[in-house]
C-alpha cells in the first residue's frame, strides 16, 4: 500500500514537473517586424525570426501565408491574421500598437512598404534622398488632397531636371504602428513617382539603424 502512494507521488511530482516545463517553454510576446509575400520577420520572446510559408520557427510559430498588408500565424494550434506592427501577448488575443519596425530589401533593393495617409492605403517606398513625402497628382487626387488649393507652389529638381511641385501638409501619415502627424508631403504633376516615396519629413523623425541588408526603424521620444 505504501510503494503504491510513493508510486502515484512521485507521478504527481513528474506531472508538475512536466507541466511547468510546457508552460516556460509557451511564448509570452510575438511582435510583427515586417511583411512581405509568403515571408514574416518575427521577434519571438526577443529573438528575431524569419518565418516562410509552410515553415515554422524553432519555437513552433507557423506562417500559413503572408502579403505585405497581414499574416496568417498559426501558434500552439490557432491561426489568426495579424498586421504590421502588432503585438501579441501570452493569451495572443489582443494586439497593440508597436512602435518599431524591421523591414527587408526587395530583390531590386528598395524597402517597400505598405501605410497609410490620412487613413487611406498607400504603398511606400523608403527613400532617404527624398526630402518630403512625396506622390504624384493622381495619388493626391485618390487621397482628396486639393494640392492646388491648398498647396504652396515650389521647385524640386530631379534627375529629369526641374519640375513644379505643391508643397501640402499631410494631417496623419503611419507605416505600421509608428504615426506622425502633420508632415509634409510634396505633390508632382504627373505620373512620377510611380510610387509615394516615404522621404526625410517622415523618416527623420525615427532612428534608422541597418545591419547588412536588415533596415530598423524606431519612433523618436
Amino acid at each position: 500500500m505504501k510503494s503504491s502512494k510513493a508510486y502515484l507521488q512521485i507521478n504527481l511530482i513528474c506531472l508538475a514537473a512536466l507541466m511547468t516545463s510546457f508552460s516556460a517553454n509557451a511564448i509570452d510576446k510575438l511582435i510583427v517586424n515586417g511583411l512581405f509575400k509568403d515571408k514574416a520577420i518575427v521577434t519571438i520572446d526577443g529573438k528575431q525570426r524569419v518565418l516562410k510559408k509552410g515553415s515554422a520557427s524553432p519555437e513552433g510559430v507557423l506562417l500559413i501565408e503572408a502579403n505585405s498588408k497581414e499574416a496568417i500565424i498559426e501558434i500552439e494550434g490557432k491561426q489568426e491574421t495579424y498586421t504590421l506592427g502588432t503585438h501579441i501577448g501570452n493569451q495572443f488575443k489582443a494586439a497593440t500598437g508597436g512602435e518599431k519596425l524591421i523591414l527587408t530589401p526587395d530583390s531590386a533593393g528598395m524597402y517597400n512598404i505598405s501605410g497609410t495617409i490620412n487613413g487611406f492605403q498607400i504603398n511606400f517606398v523608403i527613400d532617404t534622398g527624398a526630402t518630403l513625402v512625396s506622390m504624384n497628382s493622381n495619388i493626391a487626387k485618390r487621397l482628396g488632397i486639393d494640392y492646388k488649393l491648398i498647396g504652396e507652389e515650389s521647385i524640386s529638381f530631379t534627375a529629369s531636371g526641374k519640375e513644379k511641385v505643391y508643397i501640402v501638409n499631410l494631417k496623419k501619415v503611419q507605416i505600421g504602428d509608428i504615426q506622425l502627424l502633420n508632415v509634409k508631403g510634396a505633390v508632382h504633376e504627373g505620373d512620377y513617382p510611380l510610387v509615394t516615396l516615404l522621404g526625410m519629413s517622415f523618416l527623420g523623425k525615427l532612428d534608422i539603424k541597418r545591419e547588412g541588408r536588415i533596415m530598423e526603424l524606431h519612433k523618436k521620444y
